[in-house]
């Protein structure tokens, strides 16, 4: 949903990371050297970001909705 503010795993903080991540991601950037020069270096780390799929706004728009 929304991106977590610490590792799942070993508990650092990436939270303020992803957006830059997302944004140069989609500029077609390589996301490995990405995380590099952002100094995401944990694979644990890594996979929280590589991983996250940002659906928040799917979701508002079923609580809009109703039942």
């Amino acid at each position: 949903m929304i991106v977590p503010v610490r590792c799942f795993s070993c508990g650092a903080v990436i939270g303020d990371k992803y957006e830059e991540f997302r944004r140069r991601v989609e500029e077609n950037e390589d996301p490995k050297q990405v995380l590099d020069e952002l100094g995401v270096v944990r694979y644990c780390c890594r996979r929280m970001l590589l991983s996250h799929r940002d659906f928040i706004d799917d979701v508002i728009k079923l609580e809009e909705k109703g039942p």
